[in-house]
């Protein structure tokens, strides 16, 4: 068991550096769309590449962010619905739509690595008049939703965990009025 505490640890601790790394990748995108507006605007130089380069870079960004903003409950809810909920319930509404995350997972670790593959195989560029490679940003696709995924899994044994102890909870309860 330890050994299991150990890997769901450290699939957090890697979700929460990975978070913080790509957090640094919002400012490296605010300055290059900063510099892309500057040269166009102001020295009328727009580049060929900037703007593609801010793309590319946004798209990494969005595809690995899933698993850190996962880990701190950052994706969307039904909130009206869900926050009234004790954390029993919503230990068993997340455990129900665990399944749903997980299929949609599976998809995209799936065909986001035959996609991925493909394009590696090719050493796919894009058709721009820069043409960088496209490869290194659709291999993102498969890590971002296997990490994605991992955290889910830590999500749910956390869940179920919960589960648990509230029955556990509710079996001492039960206990003591008996004794009474």
């Amino acid at each position: 068991m330890i050994t299991l505490n150990a890997i769901f640890d450290s699939v957090d601790r890697l979700n929460d550096r990975l978070g913080k790394v790509l957090s640094f990748g919002v400012l490296f995108i605010f300055l290059l769309v900063l510099t892309e507006v500057i040269g166009r605007y102001c020295f009328n130089r727009p580049s060929t590449w900037r703007t593609e380069l801010t793309q590319m870079i946004f798209g990494v960004y969005v595809v690995l962010s899933g698993g850190p903003i996962f880990r701190w409950g950052g994706h969307v809810n039904v909130d009206i619905i869900y926050a009234g909920f004790s954390p029993k319930t919503k230990a068993i509404a997340d455990i129900i739509t665990f399944f749903i995350f997980f299929i949609f997972c599976g998809m995209m670790v799936y065909y986001g690595g035959i996609l991925a593959w493909e394009s590696l195989a090719l050493f796919e560029h894009t058709d721009s008049a820069w043409n960088p490679p496209i490869y290194p940003v659709k291999l993102t696709i498969p890590i971002g939703a296997f990490l994605l995924l991992a955290q889910g899994i830590v999500k749910l044994r956390r869940d179920i965990l919960t589960l648990i102890s509230a029955k556990n909870a509710e079996s001492r309860d039960t206990a003591k009025e008996k004794t009474k």
